[in-house]
């Protein structure tokens, strides 16, 4: 028996440089197309190099494609050197790489997830009386990190020294739309290498799910990232890695005790 568990091709530097999906190919086996999963998102925008290193928390991040919602996420993403990452961004970039096949995606941020539009729409209001002759940007520090407050008022069109008694209805309801719907286009994922975890493998309709067993070649087992099989990040995918590969250690013993049970039972039969 033989149990093939080499891992994907994420962080090569580990060894894992996809020699197993080579191996398994050469057995007969199909191999899904590898794509990066778990990884971040690279965006169009030459400003989000400006906020390199902005951590958001408690924000919700939606990806379109066109009119189509594909996926959200709600809860902390982090601004990279040419575009995004952190917990929801790597999640939601689990239907990115096929996704991108089909043309750019649209990453919506609502920065305010809490408050509903109407809500959102009140504060503003009560914020602007409260601040007197104040001008925008006093407004936008009570409302963003301070990174983010020169990029968003570029992206509005209003200047952060306009006073707030010229801020009309107009403008209010400029800042609003785009606290709830800060547009990105994603362009690309970050190489495969740069990945949490790699997307496709060895195909599961090739394999006993109950034993891990192939279903092209007797005696061969196949286990972890090897497998066509993904998770969410939080764990996911390190509890596949360790359930398939007990799971094939399992058959394969059972299987040799199976073919050899006299040699087994006389405690000479060896598994390594």
């Amino acid at each position: 028996a033989v149990i093939l568990a080499t891992g994907g091709m994420s962080y090569p530097r580990t060894g894992s440089t996809g020699d197993g999906y080579r191996l398994a190919a050469q057995a007969g086996h199909t191999i899904v197309p590898l794509r990066p999963g778990l990884v971040p998102l690279v965006l169009r925008e030459p400003e989000a190099s400006r906020l390199e290193g902005l951590s958001l928390r408690n924000v919700r991040a939606t990806l379109y494609q066109g009119t189509r919602r594909l996926a959200s996420e709600f809860g902390e993403m982090v601004f990279t050197a040419d575009g995004v990452s952190g917990p929801i961004i790597l999640t939601l970039s689990m239907v990115v790489a096929d996704a991108l096949a089909r043309g750019p995606l649209r990453l919506q941020l609502d920065l305010k997830p809490a408050l509903e539009e109407q809500e959102l729409d009140q504060r503003l209001q009560r914020d602007q009386v409260a601040l007197g002759r104040a001008t925008y940007g006093t407004l936008l520090k009570g409302l963003l990190p301070r990174l983010l407050i020169e990029v968003f008022a570029l992206r509005s069109g209003i200047a952060l020294d306009t006073h707030l008694s010229q801020f009309s209805a107009e403008l209010r309801q400029r800042t609003l739309r785009l606290l709830k719907a800060f547009d990105w286009t994603v362009t690309a994922t970050r190489p495969i290498d740069e990945a949490i975890i790699t997307l496709g493998g060895v195909s599961t309709r090739e394999i006993n799910p109950a034993t891990l067993a192939s279903r092209r070649v007797a005696g061969l087992y196949l286990a972890g990232e090897l497998i066509d099989i993904a998770g969410d990040t939080g764990g996911y995918n390190l509890q596949a890695a360790f359930t398939t590969g007990y799971l094939a250690g399992e058959s394969a013993s059972r299987a040799i005790a199976a073919a050899h049970p006299a040699e087994c039972a006389a405690g000479e039969c060896a598994v390594f």
